[in-house]
């Protein structure tokens, strides 16, 4: 999977400047706290994409019950009708929200890549270990009913933020914003990637 090259390089400066100053003996670590943030945690600088970061992550750990319905079925990973029908949605609540309905569109798409790569990154583990494997099915209709309300949410999120996915800090502040909820949700590397290729077309 290829990490786009503007999030990928802010995400690699935001995690060097974050270690930087974390570590030992910086002004950063001085104030105790049982329950260590990192600095750009409560940064008045970069509130206002999380919501979306964190958004695509809640809709992208339901890929889990997708690909835990789908696991020994002949219920195939890619379903474009469903793709379709999902994208004609978010465009349509879009244009109501008042946002640009290609760009939320393409957003989606990317959304929708994402969740595949880590039904495809489960299956490929669950092959390879098989005592890893799910043991129960969830019903797709109801996880999709989860989904769509993520959805929406997200599609509302989209719309506030337009002033600040197209204002020149948008990589770098999307990218501080994905570190610190990758650092309150801990995702594995398969969802943290997919994390990443979910929030590619964020910044316009």
């Amino acid at each position: 999977m290829r990490i786009p090259t503007p999030l990928r390089g802010t995400l690699i400066a935001a995690a060097a400047t974050a270690a930087l100053l974390t570590a030992p003996g910086t002004a950063a670590t001085a104030a105790p706290s049982s329950s260590p943030s990192p600095p750009y945690a409560s940064s008045p600088s970069f509130p206002s994409l999380r919501p979306v970061v964190a958004l695509s992550a809640e809709r992208l750990a339901t890929a889990d019950l997708v690909a835990a319905a789908k696991w020994g079925t002949d219920t195939p990973i890619d379903d474009p009708a469903r793709e379709r029908q999902v994208l004609d949605t978010v465009a349509a609540q879009a244009e109501r929200a008042g946002a640009d309905p290609d760009e939320v569109r393409r957003i989606f798409r990317d959304q929708i890549e994402a969740n595949k790569a880590v039904q495809r990154g489960l299956f490929r583990r669950w092959t390879t270990h098989p005592d890893q494997a799910p043991t129960t099915r969830p019903d797709l209709s109801v996880v999709r009913e989860t989904i769509n309300r993520v959805t929406t949410d997200l599609v509302a999120a989209l719309a506030a933020t337009t002033p600040e996915r197209t204002a020149p800090a948008c990589h770098p502040r999307l990218a501080v914003a994905t570190l610190q909820v990758r650092h309150e949700q801990h995702p594995d590397a398969l969802h943290t990637r997919a994390l990443v290729r979910s929030l590619a077309s964020v910044c316009r």
